[in-house]
């Protein structure tokens, strides 16, 4: 499992930590399982953007 730091907007992470947080609970790991979901989305569109 890779470990990526990253610096992101304020707003932005205060948006997503509380979406993260709605849809998984307070769970550990749910902000990772959430990143990955947004990574492979992000993956995805430039993907089929380049085709």
């Amino acid at each position: 499992m890779g470990v990526i730091n990253v610096s992101v907007d304020d707003e932005v992470e205060k948006k997503f930590r509380e979406l993260v947080e709605r849809k998984y609970g307070k769970i550990r790991g749910a902000l990772g399982v959430a990143v990955t979901e947004a990574m492979k989305l992000w993956i995805k569109k430039v993907e089929s953007e380049e085709k």
